[in-house]
């Protein structure tokens, strides 16, 4: 294990231990909302009999949802406090969820070609190298399948509401592939006060789509809106203000291709 992930197992520790939002597992979830939290634009399709695979996805969210639609799931996470929810909505929905305690970086204990599709929410950005990820997701797809991930706008990763000036949100960050990225956690998240800042790493544009492509995947669709609620009428400095002038997030669908 290396310090890349040494320090996303400790903060993930302490995001448990605080109940931060990404740790709280779904236990209110039928059929028409599981459908309505993974899919509200309706490009998810049937995943009934389907093995989904959700990469660095534990906390018992996603894999809920899943399991309720009909598809057979895997999680694969880091942090084993993570997986320990994805093992409690199993027993509360009764469903199968298999849980592996693994870096996304490395899914050899996989078997190739197992998933018809992978979901990874926001987590690509713990990683400096968004390529090495592309490769184990590519790896592990079946031809034809389908990767959904989301990460920072690489534009503005790193920039927040606090970085209002009076006037905008100053970009001061340098744009290079890599680049180290802190900063502290928004007051939705958790309210404790001993969480280890995130530890991102910025991922280019150029980085993430020539890098999807050289694994041979297609882009399907690209969303720079998902999952946030803009206001320009909202008092500048605040979070939904932000949204409406710095969309923070990208999620983005590809499909493998045939002959990887």
């Amino acid at each position: 294990m290396d310090d890349i992930a040494r320090y996303n197992l400790q903060r993930w520790r302490a995001l448990t231990a605080a109940d931060a939002l990404f740790t709280r597992p779904y236990l209110d979830l039928d059929a028409q909302s599981a459908r309505a939290r993974l899919d509200p634009d309706g490009r998810l399709g049937d995943v009934s009999g389907r093995s989904v695979l959700c990469l660095a996805g534990g906390g018992g969210q996603q894999s809920a949802a899943f399991a309720l639609l009909g598809a057979a799931v895997t999680v694969i996470d880091l942090s084993p406090e993570q997986l320990d929810r994805d093992r409690l909505v199993a027993r509360q929905y009764g469903v199968t969820i298999q849980t592996v305690q693994a870096d996304m970086r490395n899914l050899s204990l996989m078997e190739p070609h197992a998933f018809d599709l992978v979901w990874q929410p926001y987590s690509l950005n713990f990683v400096p190298d968004a390529r090495v990820v592309f490769r184990e997701v590519a790896r592990s797809l079946r031809p034809g399948g389908r990767y959904r991930f989301s990460c920072a706008n690489p534009f503005a990763a790193g920039l927040t509401e606090r970085d209002w000036d009076g006037h905008g949100y100053r970009l001061h960050l340098p744009y290079v592939a890599g680049a180290v990225i802190t900063y502290p956690d928004q007051p939705w998240v958790h309210a404790a006060n001993n969480v280890p800042w995130p530890r991102e790493y910025r991922h280019t544009l150029s980085g993430l789509i020539n890098g999807l492509l050289a694994e041979g995947f297609a882009l399907e669709h690209l969303d720079d809106l998902a999952d946030v609620s803009p206001n320009d009428s909202a008092e500048p400095g605040s979070w939904e203000h932000f949204t409406a002038i710095v969309p923070p997030w990208l999620t983005i669908w590809a499909a493998r291709g045939a002959g990887g």
